[in-house]
């Protein structure tokens, strides 16, 4: 009896650990994550062009200026929902926005900026992921602060609101570039 008591158990208790520790992991913020590339240099680069193929950028292209870095893709439904505060921050702050262009297709990219505005400056193209594993990327959206100095100061996962930007976003910035 008591084998067969323990038989079940065993199970059991395994499923209740898992259960917990899915329940735990489940309500972690995934915009929390921290990177280990925070107060680093950002790694060395480069990638065509979106806009001009065939045309190369490196990332010494975005030494000299506070810089916001968007990780994005047309598929991204996240994308889309912080592409008007991005088209509004690059209009209105004199912050630098540069384009990261992940696992996408150029010729839907290209649509998505015509269409709902194009706010950055450049835009690097990354359709098979080669630059993001040096970043850290697993998802889009994910947005950087890179110092003028090309030191990355923060990440963010997840879209950027007008909140995110003013709470977040902004004190990095002004902290570590010229006041916006």
């Amino acid at each position: 009896m008591a084998s067969s008591t323990t038989r079940y158990l065993v199970p059991l208790g395994a499923f209740l650990a898992l259960a917990a520790l899915l329940y735990y992991g489940l309500g972690l913020d995934p915009s929390k994550v921290p990177s280990p590339l925070v107060d680093k240099p950002l790694p060395a680069f480069q990638l065509e062009s979106l806009k001009e193929p065939g045309k190369t950028l490196s990332s010494d292209l975005l030494k000299g200026k506070v810089s916001l870095v968007n990780v994005w893709a047309s598929w991204c439904p996240s994308c889309r929902q912080e592409h008007a505060e991005l088209v509004r921050i690059a209009r209105e702050s004199g912050v630098q926005v540069i384009g990261f262009n992940w696992k996408d297709e150029r010729a839907a990219a290209l649509e998505m900026l015509q269409r709902f505005g194009d706010p950055y400056a450049m835009s690097f193209y990354d359709p098979n992921n080669q630059v993001g594993i040096d970043l850290g990327v697993y998802g889009a959206p994910e947005t950087f602060v890179v110092d003028a100095a090309g030191i990355i100061r923060h990440k963010r996962i997840g879209p950027i609101d007008r909140k995110v930007w003013e709470n977040e976003m902004l004190p990095v910035i002004q902290q570590h570039g010229p006041k916006q």
